[in-house]
């Protein structure tokens, strides 16, 4: 017992120290870095900086952020997630240039920024972003008019960025087809709840080569006509638009009082090399209109919405080359069987009697399994679609069967 008593965490490996030291907070992590010298240097190591939130710390400043990048941040940062003042009462500027540049310079490997609530109408444009970044989430910020224009470097400034990052960036860009090494590389891009964000942000980005994934969430003033606009269509010197893009997001499930725009309308011309489709809210039902014009389109998920079994069949008819559908937190309407007096032609009515008189001939199981196939329209729409797209894989995740108050 003696010999335990005599035990501290001086006894413990470094590397034992830093896997308890992953469990703390960024803030934490700060006030365990002033316990003694050794805790200190473990603190600074960069294996407890590689996925930095700073999202729960509410009192974040521009200069803790300048403490953390001078002390803390370095070439083991690959995640960065800030909260900004745009909500807050003390207000002020939050990013700035001159830390936005230092952050690429030092975090040459930072790879994906998540902003919340963040003011960026100082910024002049995203390209004062670090060259590194290959995923850009915004959720609840404000941006200026032309945050996303790509403006071509000239020859100094060209060589001052190719010199940021050293061999790591030419390590990312070798083998990816970049066409400037001071171009954005950004290749997924996130919009949630962005309501400055506009048709002319949207045409802005058919500049970015690299962009292969779009979702737009609750992005209110995004029109029709601005998505036809960046559609990817053949034109005079080949496809124009956002040719790189392989997936689409769009989904308004938030506030009322808006005017609904019907943004996946603009899908009706079509669009070149668009794999996957991921629908929500307000837009499935006019999306699910155009989806037959999308050629390349492989996966569909339609998400937060109130859906019929014939409003599916309906829009599935055409998309035969379709892999995957998924429904997530869909609510299903249910069947509604009309009564033999409201058939139309003499003909009809008899085969839906013997149809009837077939599927009850038997035990009463088989009324049971007819039951339950006219509440759940699930089983039914199963065994529909796997006629018309024998090839597609079905995904029900959080769904559940409107109920019916008669």
């Amino acid at each position: 017992m003696d010999e335990f008593k005599g035990c501290n965490l001086d006894f413990f490996p470094e590397n034992i120290l830093i896997d308890v030291l992953s469990y703390l907070s960024v803030r934490e992590l700060v006030r365990a870095g002033r316990v003694c010298k050794r805790w200190k240097r473990l603190v600074k190591d960069q294996r407890l900086w590689r996925l930095v939130d700073l999202t729960a710390w509410k009192g974040v400043t521009s200069r803790i952020l300048w403490l953390l990048l001078r002390q803390y941040l370095g070439c083991g940062l690959r995640c960065l997630r800030l909260r900004g003042l745009l909500l807050s009462a003390r207000g002020g500027t939050f990013l700035s240039e001159s830390w936005l540049k230092a952050l690429s310079t030092k975090c040459p490997r930072l790879s994906k920024l998540y902003l919340l609530h963040a003011d960026l109408r100082s910024l002049s444009s995203c390209q004062i972003l670090p060259l590194s970044l290959r995923v850009l989430e915004l959720r609840g910020c404000e941006l200026p008019r032309e945050f996303f224009n790509q403006t071509p470097a000239s020859p100094a400034q060209s060589q001052a960025t190719s010199s940021v990052g050293g061999q790591q960036q030419k390590r990312d860009q070798k083998g990816k087809g970049v066409a400037s090494r001071s171009g954005i590389g950004v290749e997924r891009l996130v919009l949630n709840n962005v309501p400055s964000f506009t048709d002319q942000h949207l045409q802005s980005l058919t500049s970015w080569d690299r962009l292969n994934r779009l979702e737009l969430k609750d992005t209110f003033r995004v029109t029709a006509n601005g998505l036809r606009s960046c559609a990817a269509k053949d034109g005079v010197c080949g496809v124009e638009g956002l040719s790189g893009l392989k997936f689409l997001e769009i989904g308004i499930t938030g506030r009322q009082g808006y005017q609904l725009q019907m943004a996946s309308l603009g899908l009706g011309a079509g669009w070149l090399g668009l794999e996957e489709l991921s629908l929500g809210g307000k837009e499935v039902g006019p999306g699910l209109l155009c989806a037959s014009r999308l050629k390349d389109l492989k996966c569909l998920c339609l998400w937060a919405c109130t859906l019929s079994e014939m409003q599916i069949v309906r829009s599935c008819r055409m998309l035969r080359g379709l892999r995957q559908l998924e429904f997530l937190d869909v609510v299903f309407q249910p069947r509604q069987c009309p009564p033999a007096e409201e058939g139309e032609g003499g003909g009809g009515s008899g085969a839906e009697e013997q149809e009837s008189e077939e599927a009850a001939g038997g035990d009463n199981s088989n009324d049971e399994n007819k039951t339950l196939d006219v509440n759940d329209p699930i089983p039914s729409l199963r065994r529909s679609l796997a006629v018309l797209l024998p090839s597609c894989s079905l995904v029900f995740t959080n769904c559940s069967v409107q109920i019916s108050t008669d």
